[in-house]
């Protein structure tokens, strides 16, 4: 399953600080929770969705209400909660684990269908909503390669484009 985390930030002043939070410290504290598999952090580059996103490859819904997940991972936002803005949370079923994004490479998500990432030769990653919010109910996921990425000038309509702002973290074997 995909949980993903949307949200917006409201405060110039304190945006660095809270990425820096989020990024070096509740990353690495939600990879330590059981059930947690990856996680990695996007910054989207164009209008029209909220500006950041976590996806989080997890076993399962029941990780969300459990005790470790809000010892370790959730809820510790008090700090900045007064800034965090066009907040969301979906958990997705999907065939595979959240991709990779490496640096020079995008993310792109459509909420729409997969056929603009068909457009771009890419193999969408489909996903279901099942649990929070289920808005949207179904969004499909394509990583664009660097050397396309350096190729095309533009790319199609319906994409909420996101660069990598960490590496992906993953469960230590």
């Amino acid at each position: 399953m995909i949980y993903t985390v949307e949200c917006s930030y409201a405060d110039p002043q304190t945006e660095a600080e809270w990425n820096d939070f989020y990024s070096l410290q509740k990353l690495p504290a939600l990879i330590s929770v059981s059930g947690f598999q990856s996680s990695q952090r996007f910054k989207a580059l164009g209008k029209g969705c909220p500006v950041y996103l976590a996806l989080h490859t997890i076993d399962g819904l029941e990780l969300l209400t459990g005790e470790e997940y809000r010892e370790k991972g959730g809820g510790n936002f008090a700090r900045w909660q007064s800034h965090i803005t066009d907040w969301h949370r979906n958990l997705y079923a999907c065939a595979v684990a959240a991709p990779a994004v490496q640096e020079g490479e995008l993310l792109l998500v459509s909420n729409q269908g997969s056929e603009a990432l068909l457009q771009l030769g890419l193999v969408p990653q489909a996903m279901e909503a099942v649990a929070l919010e289920r808005c949207p109910a179904r969004r499909w996921l394509g990583k664009l390669p660097a050397e396309k990425r350096k190729a095309m000038a533009v790319l199609p309509q319906g994409l909420d484009i996101y660069e990598a702002m960490t590496p992906q973290l993953r469960k230590a074997a």
